[in-house]
């Protein structure tokens, strides 16, 4: 499978506007999981770091989650970072390819090889 066909999305959640906000329904997670052990989040928050992205997170959440605003493709995603995997989570307006130059530049930062699960719901 090609890098950038490894983020075809299957479907797309779809933006639900109520009088409280925001909500989506449906969800496309690609999850990315590392082969061994290392500094995820680090080597997520150093791929962040980069000027083509902007990224705001949570700050009350058990685990890192950030929105993330990548300005060369023009896309919003966000990303979450677990101990062993990150997970990508597809807005309705993601462009994959912002999906996929995030996973290329993580490859690059890491330099492991990883596995990627789609899932959706």
């Amino acid at each position: 499978m090609s890098d950038d066909a490894r983020f075809d999305a299957p479907s797309r959640p779809e933006r639900v506007l109520d009088d409280g906000g925001v909500e989506y329904a449906g969800k496309v997670v690609y999850t990315l999981s590392p082969e061994g052990e290392g500094p995820v989040r680090r080597w997520v928050e150093g791929v962040l770091g980069a000027d083509r992205y902007t990224a705001g997170d949570w700050f009350d959440l058990p685990l890192p989650v950030y929105l993330v605003c990548d300005h060369e493709v023009g896309s919003l995603f966000r990303v979450v970072v677990a101990t062993d995997s990150v997970q990508l989570q597809l807005l309705p307006d993601t462009e994959e390819r912002a999906l996929s130059a995030f996973f290329d530049r993580l490859r690059v930062a890491s330099d492991v090889e990883w596995t990627v699960r789609c899932e959706t719901g």
